[in-house]
């Protein structure tokens, strides 16, 4: 597949200084990308970035009452010709030069219509953040269908936006990206590609360096947003639990830091895990909430705007 044409859509929103850093390791790639559109979200024109000297390098300017996590990511695939499109983020480095390579080697199989890459903890995470990346990314490669619902339950549509690549032509096929959507684009289209019979693919062999140390706010925001978009998407969600997927990995994580004497860790972890709940619950039923409570949960502000 050395011949295949790659193209990289990122939504940007004033990036931090790992930003040069991806850009510069997406240009070092053993696959190197046709062309890679940068979705910047700006609040006027002032805050264009400067349009790089390298023709590959696009600047797409994205005013922020107009961001859309479905919207903003395919407008970017829109302006692609590629076969085949990488979604990243701008805060997920590769760990190394394979990362594409890796990636379009799952396409090699005709049934997968998108693959995701494992992500790494930041060397300076926490302890819980590094578990969580292990658990939800771990080691071994997978290929996932519609028929390994009843073992894996919601993880069966897991994908994330942060890095996976999409064939343009399935992308198409299932409408693209719903829009607008709140939170969790990458698994709904994911739902959608099944339900045509096609199949997602981890792979593990694909690594990018990325996690967040959130706070028990942050936590609450994020999780009143999933609870939305489990609650506007209820076709895809509804069909399976996320809470009892939730429930499993807080005990097992709870246990290990526990016998690892980490006790401060673990009451912190159930801590967040209650506000991940509380959050949850609250966004399932967000449409029943007075809007100044429903703006004081969400984390994502500009969607009600």
């Amino acid at each position: 597949m050395e011949q295949t044409k790659i193209d990289i859509v990122i939504p940007v929103y004033k990036p931090g200084s790992e930003f040069s850093d991806l850009i510069k390791r997406l240009m070092h790639q053993t696959v190197v990308p046709e062309h890679i559109f940068i979705m910047q979200t700006i609040r006027d024109e002032s805050e264009i970035m400067v349009q790089s000297m390298d023709e590959r390098i696009r600047i797409i300017p994205v005013m922020q009452s107009e961001f859309d996590h479905g919207g903003t990511r395919a407008l970017g695939m829109d302006k692609s010709t590629a076969e085949f499109v990488l979604m990243m983020t701008q805060d997920a480095v590769p760990a190394d030069e394979h990362l594409i390579e890796n990636l379009l080697a799952c396409m090699e199989d005709t049934s997968v219509a998108v693959a995701y890459a494992r992500q790494l903890a930041r060397p300076n995470s926490g302890r819980v953040e590094r578990m969580t990346r292990i658990y939800n990314y771990p080691a071994q490669s997978r290929i996932k269908s519609e028929d390994d619902k009843k073992e894996l339950g919601v993880k069966t549509y897991f994908c994330s936006d942060v890095c996976a690549l999409y064939r343009k032509a399935y992308y198409e096929q299932v409408g693209g990206f719903v829009q607008p959507t709140i939170f969790n684009e990458d698994m709904i289209i994911a739902y959608m590609m099944m339900q045509e019979g096609y199949r997602v693919a981890y792979c593990a062999e694909a690594k990018v360096v990325h996690s967040h140390d959130y706070t028990c706010r942050q936590q609450f925001a994020r999780n009143f947003d999933l609870g939305v978009s489990h609650k506007q998407y209820a076709e895809v969600f509804a069909k399976v639990s996320s809470e009892k997927e939730g429930a499993g990995y807080a005990a097992k994580t709870v246990k290990t830091l526990l016998k690892g004497g980490h006790v401060w860790d673990a009451f912190y972890f159930c801590v967040q895990c209650g506000c991940r709940l509380i959050g949850y619950r609250l966004g399932l039923v967000y449409d029943k909430l007075p809007r100044r409570v429903l703006m004081k949960c969400t984390g994502s502000a500009w969607y009600w705007s």
